[in-house]
């Protein structure tokens, strides 16, 4: 091999450390964060909960992936998307060890003393899921049956309006796909859920013989919103990206690809 020169040497050199330096860049750009110093997020949730987030062949999907990828873009940050769990995605959020929380989260009064919340991006409200065959008519006919929810959900607080807040009557499951299983089983008489996700239940499992019955008068409309710690900066940032896709027409657009309606996006923001 011939010997190179050392001017040769000392610019091969000097190329080799601009190139390390830039590729240097690039991975601390890639890991923590936007082009425009911004750091990635750290978004957590509950993929048990499908349209809205359930998990496809392993990745997390569903109406409400599709929304945080939109208002984020909005913002102008990244995020890494964490399947947690219930229970430790509120944890997470409480010890600020995640950013944002996106899990049909009801935006209640008592989340409101521990975490912020964004403006309203979904209307819900729950239901009942029954046997086709059940005597079960509304929410008054409860009363002396057996009835499975998700715990710590609204669906359990509705539960516990009609049956007490210890009654033996109600059975907690950590998610609402348990619950469902424990109504399929004979276990229990009636599931208590947001009408979205029983719906899809039922449209998907024709052979389940399954039906949703709806109470207006025992079941108030709830929001979702966006979850974050208390005092989160992020909060401003992503209300405003809420309401651009609200205007923008991106928020429409997704919502109808999942439930082939249009929204009622004046009703979100007039909770605004």
């Amino acid at each position: 091999m011939k010997k190179l020169k050392l001017t040769t040497i000392m610019l091969l050199a000097f190329m080799l450390i601009l190139s390390a330096c830039g590729t240097s860049e690039k991975s601390n750009s890639d890991k923590n964060g936007t082009d425009d110093g911004k750091k990635k997020l750290r978004i957590v949730t509950d993929a048990a909960y499908a349209p809205f987030e359930y998990l496809d062949k392993g990745e997390v999907t569903g109406f409400s992936v599709d929304f945080i990828t939109a208002v984020a873009k909005e913002a102008g940050y990244e995020f890494d998307l964490a399947n947690t769990g219930w229970d430790p995605l509120f944890i997470e959020l409480e010890k600020e060890i995640a950013d944002i929380g996106i899990s049909s989260i009801t935006i209640t009064d008592e989340r409101k003393e521990t975490y912020d919340f964004s403006v309203p991006y979904f209307l819900s409200t729950n239901k009942i899921l029954i046997p086709k065959d059940s005597d079960i008519k509304s929410a008054e006919d409860l009363k002396d049956k057996t009835v499975a929810v998700q715990s710590a959900t609204t669906g359990q607080e509705a539960a516990e309006g009609l049956l007490g807040k210890n009654s033996s009557q109600i059975k907690k499951f950590e998610n609402n796909n348990l619950a469902i299983l424990e109504l399929k089983s004979g276990g229990a008489d009636a599931v208590i859920a947001d009408n979205t996700v029983i719906e899809e239940y039922v449209k998907n499992n024709p052979k389940d013989n399954f039906i949703v019955i709806e109470d207006v008068d025992a079941f108030e409309q709830e929001f979702y919103g966006l979850m974050f710690p208390k005092g989160s900066k992020l909060k401003a940032e992503f209300d405003k990206a809420v309401n651009a896709i609200f205007e923008n027409g991106t928020y429409a657009k997704i919502y109808e690809e999942w439930f082939n309606v249009e929204p009622n996006i004046k009703v979100l923001k007039d909770q605004q």
